[in-house]
């Protein structure tokens, strides 16, 4: 017996001149519209109706720069010069990975976080101090998370000289990194599995 298939994605065309046409309704939107489909749970992908490319990622942080903006501020200034540092760094394929574990973890368990300070703190429980909080002790969970994978107790190591063996010592760290991500995975898998 065939499991059903998820409802396919809506799909988005962006036209040349910057309008937004929802194939599923036939009608133009904004990104405020988008931003709304987000919220509502709705999956879309977004492509540029002229060469077809998948710019689906561009459009949905195009509508996080717009929340910004309005003076939404979700993300911290740290976290993005933090983020921006990632960029061509070695663990930049890791923070991906992160990332969704983490939101996931946040979106599995928020309801049950707001009963729980709300009932422990009272009404004010998301005040900013009590944000700062949890926000630190996710950073900690974070720091620790990232030590497992540099060496040397999570400095950078020092550059060595170049030296013939080099691309192969590089090879057997790049192997024993993700030897270690894969580790990294199961655990968090484990973990996700018996939550």
């Amino acid at each position: 017996m065939d499991k059903p298939t998820d409802k396919e994605p809506t799909v988005i065309k962006k036209y040349a001149n910057r309008r937004l046409y929802n194939t599923g309704t036939s009608t133009y939107v904004t990104l405020e519209d988008l931003a709304d489909m987000v919220k509502a749970g709705e999956d879309f992908v977004v492509y540029d109706a002229k060469s077809s490319e998948d710019i689906t990622r561009s459009v949905l942080t195009q509508i996080i720069f717009e929340q910004e903006s309005k003076g939404q501020n979700l993300l911290p200034i740290t976290f993005l010069r933090q983020l921006i540092r990632f960029y061509g760094d070695s663990i930049q394929n890791l923070i991906p990975t992160y990332l969704d574990f983490s939101i996931d973890s946040l979106v599995r368990d928020q309801e049950k976080l707001r009963n729980q300070m709300t009932s422990a703190f009272g009404p004010g429980a998301f005040s900013p101090a009590t944000l700062s909080e949890q926000v630190r002790r996710n950073t900690e969970m974070f720091e620790q998370a990232m030590r497992m994978f540099l060496p040397f107790g999570g400095g950078r190591p020092a550059a060595a000289p170049p030296s013939a063996g080099a691309p192969q010592a590089e090879k057997n760290d790049f192997d024993q990194l993700k030897k270690q991500l894969d580790e990294m995975q199961k655990r968090l898998d484990k973990m996700a599995d018996k939550s």
